[in-house]
């Protein structure tokens, strides 16, 4: 049995390696990263661009793959205002080659598509799958899209589908990119004399809805599992964090004195103020529940940062 991870080099895709470890045969796609050294071992890996509908289509042929976590994405809601184009391109398109692929290989395995609980439209409760969708940046836009070819490949090409829509997730290996870890880079370049004491942060009014990427790694392997074909999943803590508590206790781990300035390039053009999950449906088809504990995440994020920050 080989199950495929696309996008398997990056943040959520080298945990999913890692989550699989000693399941299953894994095949990690990969086209420009290089896969980090914890996982580099755990998987095969091989280089396909999945913007190469050629490319994806021989790749397929030769795997079979009985099932597929795919991964592989554009993720950063803020570059998304910027350039509307990698997203809609990456998110999209690369997910259509995907599904065209097995279709034309005549596959019809389990494939477990990580989607964006952003293309929901705003709400102060725990939104649910049945909440309402109003994707309110081009990165949600470009999410709810490859929902919906998703599941057009359930109904249409009779592929087990099954979606997710991810809500915040950090922990080691995200990139700077990010708010979470943006604030432990910074935090480790200030102890290691290479910045002013000072962090620039964004929005810390919002609140988001925070998981270990372990832990929502996990989400996706059970679901591969376990759940429902053609059905849309919650994978969240149920945990509202205001962003500002995030940053106080990243702050609170510093081996040196910082000090906290707003940055307005920081700031989103279109920021949710609340961000919260219900997960009930997850729990119950799958027994699925985190197991790192909030703090242990900073800690694990912030020593990731100290470890890869180097002074020159």
């Amino acid at each position: 049995m080989s199950i495929l991870v696309t996008g398997a080099a990056g943040f959520a895709g080298s945990h999913v390696v890692e989550a699989l470890a000693g399941d299953a045969d894994t095949v990690g796609w990969t086209h420009n990263a290089t896969p980090p050294k914890d996982v580099e071992t755990l998987a095969e890996w091989q280089r396909v661009d999945l913007l190469n509908p050629t490319e994806v289509r021989e790749a397929i042929a030769r795997l079979k793959p009985s099932g597929v976590i795919h991964c592989a994405g554009a993720p950063n809601v803020a570059h998304s205002w910027r350039d509307t184009v990698t997203p809609l391109s990456v998110n999209v398109l690369a997910t259509h080659h995907l599904f065209d692929a097995l279709y034309r290989a005549n596959l019809h395995c389990r494939v477990v598509v990580p989607g964006s609980a952003t293309v929901y439209a705003a709400s102060t409760s725990a939104l649910t799958e049945d909440s309402p969708v109003a994707p309110a940046n081009p990165y949600a836009v470009s999410k709810l899209a490859q929902e919906q070819l998703s599941l057009r490949a359930a109904r249409e090409d009779h592929v087990e589908v099954v979606v997710t829509r991810s809500f915040n997730h950090t922990g080691p290996r995200q990139s700077g990119a990010f708010a979470a870890p943006n604030m432990a880079r910074q935090i480790a370049m200030i102890e290691k004399g290479l910045a002013e004491p000072v962090i620039k942060v964004g929005n810390l009014e919002a609140q988001r809805d925070f998981t270990d990427v372990r832990d929502m790694a996990r989400a996706y392997v059970l679901l591969l599992k376990q759940g429902a074909p053609s059905n849309v999943y919650n994978v969240a803590s149920g945990v509202a964090r205001v962003m500002r508590s995030v940053l106080e206790a990243l702050v609170a781990r510093a081996r040196a004195e910082v000090l906290i300035e707003t940055d307005v390039a920081l700031m989103r053009p279109s920021d949710t103020p609340v961000l919260l999950g219900d997960s009930t449906k997850l729990r119950r088809e799958t027994g699925w529940q985190p197991e790192i504990p909030f703090e242990q995440t900073l800690d694990d994020l912030l020593n990731y940062w100290r470890d890869v920050i180097r002074p020159t």
